[in-house]
């Protein structure tokens, strides 16, 4: 089973998520987004997954998703933003199996796996 998480080390529920999927057996593929940032074209394609948005890719909660107006930006506008700054890259992503998403609350992964 191939499963990856967008993670920040930073964030708990990201680390909360990765130690679910790992109690579960499964070995993720680990991407840390703020070292490693995602390209435009990684986030097109993450935000055109089945079941995902652009719109899900954006930590809207973000300060600098405020101070940039991102709320209500285009798709190509946010793209832009998140891929100009990875902070904004909403966390934890897992692309697992059963699909890709954000997975807060933590739970949610189980969905994915």
């Amino acid at each position: 089973m191939t499963v990856t998480i967008y993670h920040n080390p930073k964030c708990s529920t990201s680390r909360n998520t990765l130690q679910r999927i790992r109690e579960r057996g499964i070995e993720p593929t680990v991407v840390d987004y703020l070292k490693t940032p995602l390209s435009r074209a990684q986030l097109a394609a993450l935000g055109k997954a089945p079941g995902m948005t652009v719109k899900d890719l954006l930590r809207t909660k973000e300060p600098l998703a405020k101070e940039l107006g991102l709320a209500k930006a285009s798709d190509d506008a946010m793209l832009d933003a998140i891929a100009a700054h990875p902070i904004l890259l909403n966390r934890p992503i897992v692309s697992g199996p059963k699909g890709t998403r954000p997975t807060r609350p933590v739970e949610t992964a189980d969905e994915l796996l």
